[in-house]
C-alpha cells in the first residue's frame, strides 16, 4: 500500500480544519476518559454561586482551547518527528480536558467564551513562534505554560464554592495532568526561559483569563 505523504498545503488545511473544530464543534464525544466528575453527586449551589463557577470553568474550557492551539502550532513547527509525536499525544491527552470543561459548562447552563477562536488563533501564532525557535526552546515552552497552568488550576479551586464538588474533581485532575505534561517536556530537554519570556507569558495568560471570565 502506498502511504501519501502530506504536502504543506495539506498541513495548513488540516490545521485549518482542527481549529474549526476545536473552536465550534462539540467535542464530549472525543474524550477517552469518564470525566472525573461523572460519578459525584450536584451539590446545592446558589444562583449567585452557580454563576461564579460557570464563569471559573468557563475560563478553563478557554484555557483548553488555548492548549489545543498551542500543541498544535508547536508540532507544526517542530523539526524532529520526535517532539512533533510528543506535541501531538500532548494535544490529544488534552482533549479530555476540554470534552469535561465543556460538559459541565453545560451542567451549570454557562456559555463558551465568545471569544474561542481568537483564543485559538492567537495561541496557535504563540505555539508556532515557540516551535521556531528551536525543540528544545519549544519543550521548555511546554514546561513553563505547565507550571503557569497549575497555579492558575490551585487558584481557581481555592476559589470554586465549596459545594461544587463536581468541578473541583476536573481541575484536580487537570492539574495532575498539566504537571505531568510539564515533567515529561524537562525530560525531553527542555530549556529554560529567559524572565522576561516567562513574565510576558503570564501577562498574555492574565489577559486571557480576564476577558473570558466575563465573555
Amino acid at each position: 500500500m502506498t502511504v501519501r505523504r502530506l504536502t504543506g498545503l495539506d498541513r495548513i488545511l488540516s490545521e485549518f480544519e482542527h481549529a474549526l473544530r476545536t473552536s465550534f464543534a462539540s467535542s464530549a464525544h472525543a474524550a477517552q476518559r469518564p470525566s472525573p466528575a461523572a460519578a459525584l453527586q450536584e451539590g446545592e449551589l446558589s444562583e449567585a454561586e452557580r454563576i461564579e463557577a460557570g464563569r471559573l470553568m468557563r475560563v478553563n474550557h478557554a484555557g483548553e482551547i488555548a492548549a489545543q492551539a498551542l500543541y498544535q502550532g508547536q508540532a507544526f513547527m517542530a523539526r524532529s518527528a520526535h517532539v512533533r509525536a510528543a506535541m501531538d499525544e500532548s494535544a490529544a491527552e488534552e482533549v479530555d480536558h476540554l470534552a469535561w470543561c465543556e460538559q459541565r459548562l453545560r451542567e451549570l447552563s454557562t456559555p463558551a467564551s465568545k471569544l474561542d477562536p481568537l483564543w485559538y488563533l492567537g495561541s496557535f501564532a504563540i505555539g508556532a513562534a515557540a516551535g521556531f525557535l528551536g525543540d528544545k526552546e519549544s519543550l521548555g515552552f511546554v514546561g513553563e505554560t505547565e507550571k503557569q497552568v497549575v497555579q492558575h488550576l490551585e487558584g481557581h479551586m481555592a476559589r470554586l464554592p465549596e459545594q461544587d464538588q463536581k468541578s473541583r474533581a476536573i481541575l484536580e485532575q487537570m492539574k495532575t495532568d498539566e504537571a505531568h505534561h510539564g515533567a515529561k517536556a524537562e525530560r525531553a530537554g527542555g530549556a529554560s526561559l529567559p524572565v522576561p519570556v516567562r513574565l510576558f507569558m503570564r501577562l498574555t495568560s492574565k489577559v486571557m483569563t480576564s476577558t473570558a471570565y466575563w465573555i
